[in-house]
This record gives structure tokens, C-alpha cells and sequence, in this order.
């Protein structure tokens, strides 16, 4: 049995490192970094801010059209730097004549449906400004959210910046709800700590710039575009910097089977990205930004979920020898029933939020092995709709 502890001690140190270890090493590390070094930072008049282009890829968005062309105008920033242009390729609703009904906002509209980063490649080409800024059209913006994104490209090491996603009913008592909102909470804390450390992993599809110059266009086929644009970007050499107040909110998911809908596209996006971003494995060559790729992304999106389903199957034949290996099962045990307890509560009258996280957090890694199966079988199309919100 000894070699079987060994394999079930591994197991659980991945497990481990993936979501608390790597957390717990990225802040003692950064802890570490402001003993020798002090950062310092420095405003930008509004002489001095760029211009930037604020993108937005809409499919059939006619209920928030309005909402977010006056959220924007809204935003605070001169208001002669901040263009807004709108590509609507395959909208048949009317999103694209009530977008032309306001004034100063640039309309790119084709007929054909070919999916979000085509569309996005397509309207690129036409950016004039120094800095692009991408939005979702279902989502609102912090008033100074344009504003900390283009204070922080005085950096020139920096080459792209994600903001934040916030949910709006985060506090809610429903299991989407809860759980995307705890999930994004420490996902936040990480960004940050990465961003402070070296670069972020990634870049939020919500709300994120990158310097115009440094985009270059993206596989028409793929799941994360913002995933892949700002890893090549930092692939380039630049920095990925981090805001919590640039953000953008957004409804959590109408419910769990709406947020396993989203997870599943992300984890096949996921797969597909670790095959697209293979060179970034190479910590010889990358380094630092390798090694948090592989610590925040790669493990969560490949070994993980598996190491998390032969943990349970080796803590059971291990059970029998020792007290520990019982009590870690029970541990397990336990957190399987709360995961059980929360979706049977799901869309029931009682709401017991403790139950909605170990169920959301089952959720996640479930949606990871059925990424996995769309993406061996090509089944993941790259136009797809998008999970109802709250």
C-alpha cells in the first residue's frame, strides 16, 4: 500500500496548491517583493490621457443597447478621447438600427453570423486610437473605470490591462449567485496578487485593454478570446496589470444549469488555449509568467479535476488502514453530501447559502470534463448563446 499512499498524498497536493496553496505562496511572495521594492505611481492630466476606442461585439443586444450607450457617456473621461465603436455582425434584431440612431458611435454591421472574434478581428482593423478597450454590451461600467485602465498604460512595460467582473446579485440567496460571487471574490484576490508579482493570467472578457499595436489577429475558431489575447500579448514581453475599480457588472446566472452552460464553453475554451499557448509550458523560456500560467490556469483547466476524482477513489481503498486516511474521506464525504444538499436546494423555498458554494465549486470541475469532451470532438461552436442572467 505504500505506493498507493504516495499517489494519494501527490493527488492531494494538488488538489491543494491548485486552490489554496497557490494563493497562499503568491501572497507570501509579493509580501517578500514590497520589502525591496516600492511601487509608485503617477496621475495622467487630461492632457496627457491617449485616446482610446471602446469596442463592443453585440449579438442581438436590442434590450441594452440604450442602457449601455448612456452608461458610457456616462463614464469619466474627456469625452473627445473615448470613441465608441459597435460591431454587430449577424444581429437580425434591431440592434444595429437603434445603434444608428445615436449620434457619434461608429456601426460595423455584416449580415453573416461568423461569431464574436471574427467580428472582433474584422473591426480592428479600423481602430485608430492608441489604446482598444473591449466590452461586452450586457454590461455596465464603473464611472472611472476608462479612466484607471488608461492611467495604467504609463507603463510602458505594460501592454494590457483587465479590469474586474462584478455580479450584481452576488449576495443573493441562489447557488448561481452565491457561488459565482465568492468564486469571482478570490479570483480577484489572485489577479491582483499576480499582477503585483509579475503579470496577470489572463484578462477579464468583460471589461480589458491592450495596446492597439500589440493585437494581432486571433484564430477565427476561438472559444477565449480574451484569454488568448492577452497571454500573447504578455507572451510579447508586456505586462498584464490589474484594477479592481475598472470593472464591469453583470447579473449572475439565472440559475446553475445556465452557469454550466458558461462553464462548459470556458473549460473547452480552456483545453484549447493550453493547446494554442503550449509555448508558454516552457519556464526555461517564460519564466515567472510560465509559472503562474501553469499554477492559476493550466492545472485548474487539465490535471486538477482529474486528480480530484482519483483522490476520492484511492482515499476509499485507503480508508481501512488508518484513522487518517478515514477522517480525510469523511472530510470528503462530507463536502460531496453539502455539494448534493446544495443542488437539491437549488430551486427550493429554503436557502441555505453554505450549501450553494461546495455545489458550485462541484459545478466547476464538472464542467471541465465536459469541456473536454466538446473540444476532442469539435462539438464547442464558436457562435454560441449566451447563459440567461439573473
Amino acid at each position: 500500500m505504500e505506493w498507493l499512499e504516495i499517489i494519494f498524498w501527490i493527488l492531494l497536493g494538488i488538489v491543494f496548491y491548485t486552490y489554496l496553496g497557490y494563493g497562499i505562496v503568491l501572497f507570501l511572495m509579493i509580501r517578500i517583493k514590497r520589502i525591496f521594492k516600492k511601487q509608485k505611481t503617477v496621475v495622467l492630466t487630461d492632457e496627457q490621457l491617449p485616446e482610446v476606442t471602446l469596442l463592443i461585439a453585440a449579438y442581438n443586444e436590442q434590450d441594452f443597447v440604450a442602457t449601455k450607450v448612456e452608461n458610457t457617456l456616462q463614464l469619466n473621461y474627456p469625452k473627445s478621447k473615448l470613441h465608441q465603436m459597435w460591431v454587430t455582425d449577424g444581429s437580425d434584431d434591431n440592434t444595429p438600427t437603434l445603434l444608428k440612431s445615436f449620434s457619434d458611435i461608429e456601426v460595423m454591421h455584416k449580415p453573416e453570423r461568423n461569431g464574436k472574434i471574427a467580428a472582433m478581428n474584422r473591426a480592428m482593423k479600423f481602430v485608430k486610437t492608441p489604446i482598444v478597450i473591449f466590452s461586452d454590451a450586457n454590461t455596465l461600467l464603473g464611472k472611472n473605470s476608462i479612466m484607471k485602465i488608461a492611467q495604467m498604460f504609463n507603463n510602458p512595460k505594460t501592454g494590457c490591462v483587465s479590469g474586474e467582473k462584478r455580479i450584481f446579485n452576488a449576495d443573493k440567496e441562489t447557488a448561481a449567485g452565491a457561488g459565482e460571487g465568492i468564486y469571482w471574490k478570490y479570483e480577484s484576490a489572485l489577479k491582483r496578487w499576480d499582477a503585483e508579482l509579475n503579470t496577470a493570467v489572463g484578462a477579464a472578457g468583460e471589461l480589458f485593454a491592450i495596446r492597439t499595436e500589440l493585437f494581432n489577429e486571433v484564430e477565427a475558431d476561438t472559444l477565449l478570446d480574451d484569454f488568448i489575447i492577452s497571454l500573447r500579448v504578455a507572451m510579447q514581453g508586456y505586462k498584464i496589470d490589474y484594477d479592481p475599480e475598472a470593472y464591469a457588472q453583470e447579473t449572475a446566472s439565472a440559475n446553475v444549469k445556465e452557469e454550466l452552460k458558461r462553464k462548459i464553453r470556458i473549460a473547452a475554451g480552456g483545453i484549447q488555449s493550453v493547446v494554442r499557448l503550449y509555448p508558454l509550458l516552457n519556464i526555461f523560456k517564460y519564466g515567472l509568467l510560465s509559472f503562474q500560467y501553469i499554477s492559476h490556469r493550466v492545472l485548474r483547466w487539465t490535471i486538477t479535476p482529474i486528480a480530484l476524482l482519483l483522490l476520492l477513489i484511492v482515499n476509499i481503498i485507503l480508508a481501512p488502514t488508518s484513522n487518517l486516511f478515514l477522517i480525510i474521506l469523511g472530510l470528503q464525504a462530507l463536502f460531496y453530501i453539502s455539494a448534493f444538499i446544495g443542488w437539491q436546494l437549488e430551486n427550493k423555498a429554503l436557502k441555505v447559502k453554505i450549501f450553494f458554494i461546495p455545489y458550485y465549486f462541484y459545478i466547476m470541475n464538472y464542467a471541465v470534463y465536459m469541456g473536454f469532451m466538446r473540444y476532442i470532438r469539435n462539438k464547442q461552436s464558436v457562435n454560441w448563446e449566451r447563459a440567461k442572467r439573473g
